[in-house]
């Protein structure tokens, strides 16, 4: 099983829509959702190890531009 984390995403004013198109673009990004609540955006990563998941994460996630803060939750169980 592959592993999967949910990126919780909280963006600075206005950026929600930016950085929706930017994760979108990633590979490994799963989906990308706009969202109502403490976050603006919930992005679901698939990734071939835990390595990888850190390392899209870091390198790709984090640099994107209007992203205030992120929390990474991995998936722990499989219910498909």
């Amino acid at each position: 099983m592959s592993p999967k984390a949910f990126i919780l995403i909280e963006t600075g004013v206005g950026k929600t829509r930016s950085v929706s198109k930017a994760l979108a673009n990633l590979n490994g990004i799963a989906s990308v959702d706009a969202v109502t609540g403490p976050y603006d955006i919930v992005a679901v990563v698939t990734a071939p190890d835990l390595n990888s998941v850190g390392e899209l994460v870091t390198n790709n996630v984090h640099t994107i531009d209007g992203i205030v803060r992120t929390v990474t939750c991995l998936s722990v169980s499989d219910t498909s």
